[in-house]
C-alpha cells in the first residue's frame, strides 16, 4: 500500500526530482520527460472518461479504468531504471488486453474509407485528445529507449493505445456512423 502524508516537500524547487530508487534527475531529464508525457496521457484519459458519460457506458469505463491503472503501472516501471528486476515492470498481457479490445470494437465497424479528422461528437473528440497525448508519450518512451534501457513492452503498450483509443473514437462516434472524414484538396 502507497500512502502519501506529505505532498509539499520542496524537494523538487532546485529543477530535481526523485526516482523509485532515490536516484535525483534534473525534471527535464528524457526520463522525467517520459514519466511526464505518460501521465498526461492519463490525465487525457480521465478527462476521456468524463466525456463519454461512464455511468451510462460500464464496458468502456471499465476498460479505460484499466488503462489508466496500466499507465499508472508504467510510469512506476518508468521510474526506476533499467529492465526486469524485482520492481513493478510492464509485461506482455496488457498489451494482449489492448490488442483483444482493439480487434472486438474493430469487427463491428464498417471499413474506412478516407482518414478520419479527429472530432464527431464531444466523447469521440476526447478520445483523439487521448490518443494524440498517448503518442506523445510513446515518442517520449522511444527518446529515453534510444539512451538507456526501458522494458521493450512499454513502448508497445503505449501503440497499442493509441490503436485502441483511435479505434474507441470510431465507436463513440456511432460505430463510425459519426465519423468526420479527410476530404483531400477540399478547400483548395
Amino acid at each position: 500500500m502507497v500512502r502519501l502524508d506529505v505532498i509539499v516537500t520542496r524537494g523538487g524547487d532546485g529543477g530535481e526530482t526523485s526516482l523509485g530508487d532515490g536516484a535525483r534527475l534534473r525534471k527535464d531529464a528524457p526520463r522525467i520527460e517520459a514519466i511526464g508525457a505518460v501521465d498526461e496521457a492519463n490525465a487525457a484519459i480521465g478527462a476521456l472518461r468524463a466525456a463519454a458519460d461512464a455511468g451510462t457506458d460500464t464496458r468502456t469505463d471499465a476498460a479505460l479504468a484499466r488503462i489508466q491503472n496500466d499507465l499508472f503501472d508504467l510510469g512506476a516501471d518508468l521510474a526506476v531504471p533499467g529492465e526486469g528486476g524485482a520492481r513493478l515492470r510492464m509485461s506482455a498481457a496488457p498489451v494482449l488486453r489492448l490488442e483483444a479490445e482493439v480487434a472486438a470494437m474493430n469487427a463491428a465497424l464498417p471499413p474506412l474509407t478516407s482518414f478520419i479528422l479527429p472530432g464527431g461528437s464531444a466523447p469521440a473528440a476526447a478520445a483523439h485528445v487521448a490518443r494524440t497525448v498517448a503518442r506523445r508519450a510513446e515518442r517520449a518512451v522511444v527518446r529515453l529507449a534510444a539512451e538507456e534501457p526501458v522494458t521493450p513492452d512499454a513502448i508497445r503498450y503505449l501503440n497499442r493505445l493509441s490503436d485502441h483509443l483511435f479505434v474507441l473514437a470510431r465507436v463513440l462516434n456511432g460505430n463510425g456512423a459519426g465519423d468526420v472524414l479527410w476530404v483531400p484538396g477540399a478547400n483548395r
